[in-house]
């Protein structure tokens, strides 16, 4: 059985990164008593999948995770189980049983959408989103390779300000596969300091598929 599950990554694990988010599920789902499936080969693993990388100090309404099990379980059956079993900072929202058959899924995420609350005010805001997104080129720089980060832009608009009075901004970036754009290089591109910011991804977008 392929289960797709939804969860939040909340407050208490925004600085757990990628590879220690997967041993925190890996965790979770042994403490949880599920039948995970196996890898084949010398080191056997659990079969565990997250779709997409956040960036380091960052949290999400929306991250997702593919898990394999042995056997056939209801679906509100395994919520319940990890939910008990999960540490702070990762709330389970969902659980459904995904199609064996669906690609790999990294390679089913499209996009991700990301809101930006700016911790002090930015006089210019307007000036400078107007700025990015009529550039004709971002060039930026990430682990020495250079790109251009204006095609991995797909959306970014002003939000209205939050309840205490906070700037906000809504980005939509590019989450393929050798072609994501990164939420802090968009405030670098905008003026901004990622430290002087929020970051949290709302939401995920998936290929259409079938």
């Amino acid at each position: 059985m392929r289960a797709r599950i939804t969860f939040a990554k909340t407050e208490p694990m925004r600085y757990t990164g990628h590879l220690d988010l997967h041993r925190t599920w890996e965790r979770a789902l042994r403490r949880a008593n599920l039948p995970l499936a196996y890898s084949q080969g010398f080191k056997p693993h659990p079969r565990i999948v997250l779709a997409c990388a956040l960036p380091l100090g960052c949290t999400s309404r929306q991250e997702v995770v593919d898990i394999w099990l042995d056997e056939q379980i209801a679906a509100e059956q395994i919520k319940d189980s990890i939910q008990v079993a999960a540490p702070p900072g990762l709330e389970i929202l969902n659980v459904t049983e995904a199609d064996s058959d669906l690609p790999a899924l990294p390679t089913q995420v499209k996009a991700s959408e990301y809101q930006i609350t700016l911790r002090d005010p930015i006089p210019d805001l307007d000036e400078a989103l107007h700025r990015v997104l009529t550039a004709g080129a971002l060039p930026r720089v990430w682990r020495d390779k250079a790109y251009d980060l204006r095609p991995l832009i797909f959306q970014i608009e002003r939000l209205e300000e939050d309840e205490d009075g906070c700037q906000q901004i809504k980005v939509i970036l590019s989450a393929k596969e050798a072609s994501t754009g990164r939420p802090e290089e968009v405030l670098r591109a905008l003026g901004i300091e990622a430290g002087e910011a929020r970051i949290q991804r709302t939401r995920l977008i998936f290929e259409a598929v079938g």
